[in-house]
């Protein structure tokens, strides 16, 4: 499977260019929202560490630009975690919806399904480029604030 991606990642989608979603069999489909709802999980773990990550600096943070910038990085760092879990939720109502399309076609819309499909894969891309932005705050915050306030000594535990 061919993936697209911009330079820019404005527009990333893991999904082949052209009318893939549309043209598609349900089993591949639901193969790729399987790989989305394992990544999820991935991302919900990687939250969970960058979380903690801040936490630890958090206590020994002295200078209060430091403080507000940390806790900004820590609330997007919860509202990934929230976002998370409600496109998890989503994956699994959607992989629900494509277990019953594939085991009767006929009763179920499957343009409604494309489509809703398509929109899942929009927001976990965007989730995932927001992650991915925050992972790179909390890694530059935290080796500024380890400089600036001289808490070398925590990285030796």
């Amino acid at each position: 499977m061919c993936i697209s991606k911009s330079k820019d990642m404005k527009n990333y989608r893991t999904r082949p260019k052209g009318n893939y979603i549309q043209n598609t069999d349900w089993e591949e489909l639901y193969v790729l929202t399987k790989h989305w709802k394992s990544d999820l999980s991935f991302y919900q773990q990687d939250l969970n560490f960058l979380h903690k990550l801040l936490n630890k600096y958090f206590i020994w943070i002295t200078k209060k630009e430091n403080l507000e910038t940390v806790k900004a990085i820590g609330q997007s760092i919860l509202n990934d975690k929230q976002n998370a879990k409600e496109l998890k939720k989503r994956v699994n109502e959607h992989l629900t919806h494509i277990a019953q399309t594939i085991d009767d076609p006929f009763k179920h819309d499957s343009r409604i399904f494309r489509d809703e499909h398509e929109v899942l894969e929009d927001d976990i891309a965007k989730f995932y480029k927001t992650v991915r932005k925050n992972r790179k705050q909390v890694f530059s915050v935290t080796e500024h604030i380890v400089d600036s306030e001289s808490l070398e000594h925590l990285l030796k535990d």
